[in-house]
């Protein structure tokens, strides 16, 4: 028996077959959301505070990013309305309706008193051409924010005249364009 106190030499074949499978692993590897680039501003993500992450980075219009913070919070806390919404507010910033709307949908059964989320909803809603469903929505979250809400007013008002009118909302964005007010909600208005 030999003993082996040297160094572990492998066959060549065995190391560029190693080497092979660390590089693809790397790969692999999920994107770190250590930070962030926003304009000119760099802002640092704390990886045990992944929701306060995920705002951040929404905040900062990186939607992807926050998609990913937002995943990482309901591994931690579960999918509540909260993380619910901040996905749908992500994915309707995107311009994601189509994804927006089931999350916003499952955080307003979950929440059902919440008028953010029902304001951004509501958004999605009108958006897709689905105005009568987005007036009730929005008439729901003016009542619970009791008028109170500057954007849920525009936005009641401008599903209202939709409605009226029997418009179906431009979904190309040439007709309309959101933005953002405070607390992950939208306002959407008209484009002179």
């Amino acid at each position: 028996m030999q003993s082996t106190s040297g160094p572990c030499r492998l066959h060549p074949a065995a190391l560029l077959a190693l080497l092979t499978a660390v590089v693809l692993i790397s790969g692999c590897a999920p994107a770190r959301l250590d930070t962030v680039q926003s304009g000119t501003a760099a802002g640092i993500i704390d990886p045990d505070r992944p929701l306060d992450s995920a705002y951040t980075l929404s905040a900062a219009g990186q939607y992807d990013m926050a998609l990913r913070a937002f995943s990482q919070a309901a591994l931690d806390d579960g999918l509540t309305a909260e993380i619910l919404a901040g996905m749908g507010a992500a994915n309707l910033g995107a311009g994601r309706l189509g994804q927006a709307e089931p999350l916003l949908r499952r955080a307003a059964e979950a929440e059902p008193d919440w008028p953010e989320n029902l304001n951004n909803l509501g958004i999605v809603l009108l958006e897709r051409g689905k105005t009568a469903e987005a007036v009730q929505v929005l008439r729901r979250a003016f009542a619970l924010d009791n008028g109170e809400s500057d954007a849920i007013r525009d936005n009641l008002r401008l599903a209202l005249a939709t409605f009226e009118k029997s418009a179906t909302v431009d979904t190309n964005g040439t007709g309309y364009k959101l933005e953002r007010q405070g607390s992950g909600s939208y306002l959407l208005t008209s484009v002179p």
